[in-house]
């Protein structure tokens, strides 16, 4: 095995990089707890966050160097590769500005002498996808820097040119060798870094096999583990929501990225019937008019998949949901075209006994349903064993704010498909994992919240 750049929008090999030997792999961890434990967790807190600030306003000055990366490495829409890239910074400037606030200490209410301290714990292990290749690095980066945690991080092996573009930005910032590191190394040595005492945390987002493997792992050395699987994220479009707004968010939320994002729109149900045909009609209008092709075009809206085994996933999911009995009312096909295409799709008709009922399909397919009443709505939005997004549209946002309460999920959002923000807690329940990234919340996931009671002597 290694890590390959592979171009999804025209199947071309662009490298390869050699996995690294056990030695190279328990050198650098050394050097990572031997930095924690000698110099990173005794710094300030600003003198890390001068550091972490210092990535940020690089990032941003080299913005079209950074975006050409996700571009040739997993397709990524190019405007959309910038927005991913402000928001990246926002997040290490997010930390870097109120990371002294977040981890002040705290005195106990009602509870005379008593401080709750913020402290680092050591080492922290990442491993992460390749969907957002900055993004989902930065989630655990900036809070665990700041709070004087060192990362080791293992990114996807289709997008090691983007790992090491993002490692490069703590290293131009002035992070000391063993801060951040990039790792290059097989499933087998990730266990055997879960295995050894000096990893004190873990963080994975993936699939939800990765998710038992790790998770089981990480509990036999019982160590702290967090864990983001995915999900088959709900929107509900109510009777009072403006059908024209919904329409334009829902074809957003299910094409951006190409439809490779953990919160992206998975399943609209809209109650109504009348209501539901209006806005079929309207999404096949306007995925009929989504210009699929080359990432690097402006006028693209829908890249490639990442890869062939993507696309033929994706595929092979679409003839079982219709052998089952759904009916696919737009595209479902491969694009003709070189690379990794697949029309962008409308599926109807899935019965509790379809498999797509309750799978995710991580591609640009999307499940509509209709029904009668919002208790009906809830039902099928709940009818997943993922939890992680959910949406709800409507113009009485109150109304709108009840209805969320009743998903189960980590994070609802009503009205837009776009509503993340560094502050702002990433995370979801059931089989979408547990714990939190970004806000306060992210960050204290790998903390020691050490209580010290003072009791006077008289």
């Amino acid at each position: 095995m290694s890590f390959q750049s592979i171009n999804p929008a025209t199947g071309e090999l662009l490298k390869t990089f050699p996995l690294q030997t056990d030695a190279e792999v328990f050198s650098a961890l050394e050097k990572a707890d031997t930095l924690y434990r000698d110099d990173w967790r005794l710094r300030s807190v600003a003198e890390r966050a001068a550091i972490v600030g210092k990535a940020a306003k690089i990032l941003r000055e080299k913005r079209d160097e950074y975006v050409t990366y996700p571009t040739l490495e997993m397709g990524k829409v190019t405007r959309f590769g910038y927005m991913e890239i402000d928001l990246v910074a926002d997040i290490l400037d997010y930390y870097a500005t109120n990371g002294e606030r977040l981890l002040a200490a705290q005195a106990i209410p009602g509870e005379p002498g008593a401080t709750l301290l913020s402290e680092p714990i050591g080492v922290i292990l990442a491993i992460e996808p390749w969907n957002f290749p900055y993004y989902q690095l930065v989630r655990v980066a900036a809070p665990q820097l700041i709070a004087g945690n060192v990362v080791m991080l293992k990114h996807a092996e289709n997008v090691p040119q983007c790992a090491l573009a993002f490692a490069r930005l703590f290293e131009e910032a002035g992070a000391p060798e063993g801060a951040y590191t990039n790792l290059f190394c097989s499933i087998d040595q990730i266990a055997s870094l879960i295995d050894d005492f000096r990893v004190r945390g873990v963080a994975l987002t993936g699939s939800e096999r990765a998710g038992t493997s790790v998770g089981e792992r990480a509990g036999r050395n019982l160590k702290k583990v967090i864990l983001e699987l995915g999900g088959s994220d709900p929107a509900i479009i109510m009777p009072g929501a403006p059908l024209d707004h919904a329409v334009e968010q829902v074809v957003m939320g299910r094409t951006w990225n190409s439809g490779q994002g953990c919160v992206n729109i998975k399943r609209v149900i809209v109650i109504g019937r009348e209501r539901g045909e209006r806005m079929l009609e309207a999404l096949k209008e306007k995925f009929a008019a989504i210009n699929v092709g080359d990432p690097e075009d402006a006028s693209t809206l829908l890249g490639p998949l990442v890869s062939e085994r993507a696309l033929q996933g994706l595929l092979k999911q679409i003839e079982e949901a219709e052998a089952a009995g759904a009916n696919i009312v737009f595209g479902g096909n491969r694009v003709d075209r070189p690379g990794f295409y697949l029309e962008p799709t409308i599926i109807t008709d899935i019965t509790e006994a379809n498999p797509l009922y309750t799978q995710e399909a991580f591609g640009p397919v999307l499940s509509f349903y209709v029904v009668d009443s919002e208790e009906e709505a809830i039902r099928l939005a709940n009818a997943t064993p993922y939890g992680l997004g959910g949406y709800v549209f409507d113009a009485d946002t109150k109304n709108a704010q009840r209805i969320a309460s009743h998903i189960d999920s980590g994070m609802v959002y009503i009205n837009s498909c776009f509503a993340d923000s560094p502050g702002l807690p990433f995370g979801g329940v059931k089989n979408s994992g547990f714990g939190r990234e970004l806000s306060e919340i992210g960050m204290g996931e790998f903390l020691n919240r050490k209580l010290i009671r003072v009791t006077e002597i008289e």
